[in-house]
């Protein structure tokens, strides 16, 4: 059986990168998974850091339409995910973390179960700034259903365009992530 870092280090590997960033995000990702197996927040806010995070990203690909919540903590809208507990899969997170969060069972047919994307990410916090490693899942919605967001981490949520450009105040690394998306999904119209 492989070490959970191992497991984590081939979904890592798998992701193919959509530009020079994430490319760079994915080979320092590698480098410290390679140097260490603390990769789980075990003490909170922020040790060790990194630490590993899952995303949960809603997406209606019909209508074009991302799902993001408003972080109580983070005042930003973002999609739903949280950290990655010891040992746990990253999928297992994501769908512990659609379930806590969106109150519903994750399908993961969009782009498939695999994460999409990776990012590093410095979060500031009101007692230590840290470094996040995400995984973002993508999972399918339905735009014309609302999703009672958990009102203990959300003041509420809102379906958005799919397009960097119509984003409110979020996740600085989602411009780049819908980018890589849109551009996946077109290419999966024209096969």
């Amino acid at each position: 059986m492989q070490s959970a870092t191992a497991v984590i280090a081939e979904l890592v590997a798998g992701i193919h990168p959509h530009d020079d960033l994430e490319m760079r995000h994915i080979a320092t990702t590698l480098e410290w998974l390679e140097s260490t197996d603390d990769v789980f927040r075990r003490i909170k806010p922020a040790t060790p850091s990194p630490h590993l995070v899952s995303y949960v990203v809603l997406i209606d690909p019909h209508a074009k339409a991302i799902f993001l919540g408003l972080h109580r903590l983070a005042g930003l809208h973002l999609p739903m995910g949280g950290h990655i507990e010891p040992g746990e899969h990253p999928l297992t997170a994501a769908r512990r973390e659609a379930s806590e969060e969106l109150g519903i069972t994750p399908t993961f047919d969009v782009v498939g179960s695999q994460p999409l994307f990776l990012t590093r990410t410095t979060t500031v916090g009101a007692v230590a700034s840290h470094m996040d490693i995400s995984l973002w899942h993508v999972i399918r919605g339905d735009s014309t259903l609302d999703y009672p967001l958990d009102p203990g981490e959300f003041d509420g949520g809102q379906w958005w365009d799919l397009t960097p450009d119509a984003l409110p105040a979020t996740d600085p690394h989602m411009p780049r992530f819908i980018r890589k998306l849109v551009g996946l999904l077109e290419s999966q119209r024209s096969q």
